[in-house]
């Protein structure tokens, strides 16, 4: 069974650039997997909800430092468990509390702080980099 990821961030997409970018990611991560990126809202859209029995995945400062070895091992269990992937970015004002307290997992992609556009690119970059390591193919060297 295909793994399934949602890649869902919070506040207007408007950087051509970097939505382009994970625009790219996101396509080519769906030769492996079924990868949505889409912009929600914390008042009509709630995750938890949503993918009750999903992984959900929190960016946050204060969150895990995870390598991409141990990114990838992530994904990795979520494909062998057959376990959906939600991942929520947070906007300018970063994540509800309340969404924070009932994460899986909160995660830190870096201690600095960076615009929520760029956190997508990067986060999709990842994600696609975990199914080409897991997959063998060359993108990762």
């Amino acid at each position: 069974m295909e793994v399934r990821i949602w890649l869902y961030y919070i506040g207007k997409a408007r950087d051509p650039g970097a939505n382009s970018m994970a625009g790219e990611y996101v396509k080519r991560t769906s030769r492996w997997a079924h990868l949505e990126m889409r912009e929600i809202r914390p008042s009509r859209d709630d995750p938890f909800v949503k993918h009750p029995s999903a992984l959900k995945v929190l960016l946050d400062p204060a969150g895990r430092k995870m390598d991409t070895a141990a990114f990838v091992d992530l994904v990795s269990r979520a494909e062998t468990e057959a376990r959906d992937l939600v991942f929520v970015v947070g906007g300018a004002d970063g994540l509800p509390p309340a969404w924070r307290e009932r994460a899986d997992l909160l995660l830190s992609l870096s201690a600095m702080t960076f615009p929520h556009e760029l956190a997508r690119a990067m986060l999709a970059e990842q994600i696609y980099r975990a199914f080409t390591t897991l997959r063998g193919h060359p993108y990762p060297r």
